[in-house]
């Protein structure tokens, strides 16, 4: 078993966030296993689209932070790496949610096509709470797609939403029952990478819009994180979390 389960179901690669002990939270080697995971999906034409899920009831927790914090003072910027990839790949992207949705558990969802949640699912985006900038390219991407009035209750003041308000913004397709969450999600990627080939990316590549204003705006993004980093602010939530969490 690894944290992150890698298995090819047909025309489909599956990647499986399974650290259930800690939420799913995503460390350095984490990161660097799901982006050399697309990486090869994209190499490989037999696979047509990827779905991404979570074990043991979560999707993700978000960040490792003391193994982001560590990795970050160090200069390993793994997760920087997984952003910019997910941000730039060029097949679909389904996600199956299930539970916690917590930071970049959510911020990835913004790079997926079709995501699906079950009724338990819990969306969270503490970065300013934090003392942190959001990430991802959420700062263009979320109001883009929910609107500013919810961008801005979920990003600046932190506010916990559901699957319900998720579905009715439209920032997920559809709720599903738990016991048929992963059923229903793989079945879409299924029929998704059925579908003629050179058309589908084509058509994805136009609704997901200009590539490199996301990628700059990643950039941007991940400046001023590092930066606000090492704020006083961020020191101290960050410390505060890390005691809670022992």
């Amino acid at each position: 078993m690894t944290d992150v389960e890698v298995a090819r179901n047909g025309a489909v690669l599956e990647l499986t966030l399974n650290r259930p002990a800690k939420k799913n939270a995503l460390t350095n080697a984490m990161y660097r296993a799901l982006t050399v995971a697309l990486h090869e999906a994209e190499r490989d034409q037999g696979i047509g689209a990827v779905l991404i899920a979570g074990s043991g009831g979560v999707f993700s927790a978000g960040n490792d932070i003391g193994d982001i914090v560590a990795s970050v003072s160090g200069g390993d910027m793994a997760g920087a790496d997984f952003i910019r990839k997910i941000a730039a790949f060029s097949k679909p992207l389904v996600a199956a949610v299930d539970g916690l949705a917590v930071g970049v558990g959510t911020t990835m969802l913004l790079h997926c096509d079709l995501i699906y949640a079950s009724p338990a699912a819990r969306f969270s985006l503490p970065f300013v709470d934090l003392g942190l900038l959001p990430e991802a390219g959420a700062s263009l991407l979320l109001p883009r797609r929910v609107g500013m009035a919810r961008a801005s209750a979920w990003l600046l003041a932190g506010e916990i939403f559901d699957a319900g308000e998720a579905r009715e913004a439209g920032l997920i397709n559809a709720i599903v029952a738990p016991d048929a969450l992963l059923a229903t999600a793989r079945e879409k990627a299924a029929r998704l990478a059925a579908k003629p080939r050179t058309a589908l990316l084509a058509a994805r590549k136009f609704l997901r819009g200009d590539k490199e204003e996301i990628l700059a705006r990643i950039d941007a993004e991940l400046e001023a994180f590092r930066a606000a980093l090492g704020s006083p602010q961020a020191q101290a939530a960050l410390a505060a979390f890390l005691n809670k969490a022992k």
